[in-house]
C-alpha cells in the first residue's frame, strides 16, 4: 500500500527517495539510520529452501515481497511430506495469473528430500540477480532487514555480508543455552581454521556478490547443514571481503519446527577441518 510519504519522497531507496531525505536528514544522519539510493537496475535474488513449513510459508513470501527493493524469489521445495508442497504449487499458480516485476517467483519441486544444503545450492544456479541472498522458510529471520544486509555490498565495501545474531544490540528471543554454545563453539572452531573472527557462522542470512557466488556455488558439496562451514570455508580461501551486520532474531523451539540436532553439530565439525584442507 502506498503511504502519503511515499508519495512525497518517492519508492524507497530510489535515488529521488535518498536525495529527498538527504536534504532534510543530511548525509551524516543518513548514514546513522540507514538510508541510501540502490541503483535502478538493481535485483535482489532471494533464495528460499523450503522442507515442512506449511504454516508459515505464506506468511515469509509475503514479508519477503513487502520489502521495497526489485527481487527474485527462488522457492526449492524439498520434499516436503506436511502439504507444503500444495501451498507452493498454489503460490505458483497465482503468480504466473498476476505477475509482479518486483517479485518474481520460480519455484522448483524435489521429488526426493536432500536437505537444506541440496535445495540452496539448486537455488543458488537458478538465480539471475546483483546479490544473492539466503532466506529460510520459517518466521525466525526478519526479511525487513534486507536493506541493513545488503549495504556494505552496495557501498562497494563488502563480497559478502553475514547477518550475526550475537553483535548484541538487535532483539532475539531467549531458547537453548546448549545450542547457543554449540554455536558458539562451532563458529569458534571455524574461525581458528579460516583466520576470520565471526560471530555467527550458522546463521541463515548470507548474502553475496554475483561474482563471489558464481565462484562458489558450482563447488558446494554438502546436502545437509555442512552448508554453513563449507560457504564459509570457500568464502575464506577466496579472500573475499566480508562484514557482519547485527540481526534481530526469533527462534523456535523443537516443538514449533526446529530442525537442527546434535548430528548436525558433529557433522559441521567434520566440515569445518574438511574445507580447511581442501576447497
Amino acid at each position: 500500500m502506498t503511504t502519503g510519504l511515499t508519495d512525497q519522497l518517492g519508492q524507497p531507496y530510489s535515488q529521488a527517495w535518498y536525495k529527498s531525505l538527504r536534504d532534510r536528514l543530511g548525509d551524516s544522519l543518513c548514514k546513522q539510520v540507514g538510508v541510501y539510493a540502490i541503483p535502478e537496475d538493481f535485483r535482489l535474488s532471494v533464495v528460499m529452501p523450503i522442507y515442512n513449513e506449511r504454516n508459515t510459508i505464506r506468511t515469509v513470501i509475503d514479508r519477503v515481497k513487502a520489502v521495497p527493493i526489485r527481487k527474485e524469489l527462488i522457492l526449492v521445495e524439498d520434499c516436503s511430506k506436511d502439504g507444503t508442497q500444495d501451498v507452493l504449487r498454489e503460490i505458483e499458480v497465482e503468480a504466473r495469473a498476476n505477475p509482479d516485476p518486483d517479485n518474481e517467483i520460480t519455484v522448483v519441486f524435489h521429488e526426493v528430500n536432500q536437505g537444506k544444503g541440496a535445495a540452496v545450492r539448486h537455488g543458488f544456479s537458478k538465480t539471475k540477480g546483483d546479490i544473492v541472498l539466503i532466506q529460510d522458510a520459517d518466521l525466525e529471520y526478519d526479511p525487513s532487514e534486507y536493506p541493513r544486509l545488503i549495504k556494505p555490498i552496495i557501498d562497494g565495501r563488502a563480497d559478502v555480508v553475514y547477518g550475526s545474531r550475537f553483535l548484541g544490540d538487535q532483539e532475539h528471543r531467549v531458547l537453548y543455552y546448549w545450542h547457543y554454545l554449540g554455536n558458539t563453539a562451532l563458529t569458534t572452531l571455524s574461525n581458528m581454521f579460516t583466520n576470520l573472527n565471526l560471530t555467527d557462522m550458522e546463521t541463515c542470512y548470507k548474502v553475496f556478490t554475483r561474482s563471489a557466488i558464481d565462484s562458489i556455488w558450482p563447488t558446494l558439496k554438502q546436502n545437509r547443514f555442512g552448508i554453513e562451514p563449507e560457504l564459509t570455508a570457500k568464502i575464506a580461501r577466496r579472500r573475499l571481503r566480508i562484514y557482519e551486520m547485527s540481526i534481530s532474531y526469533s527462534g523456535r523451539t523443537y516443538e514449533e519446527g526446529k530442525k537442527i540436532g546434535l548430528k548436525d553439530a558433529f557433522k559441521a565439525l567434520w566440515c569445518i577441518v574438511r574445507y580447511w584442507w581442501a576447497d
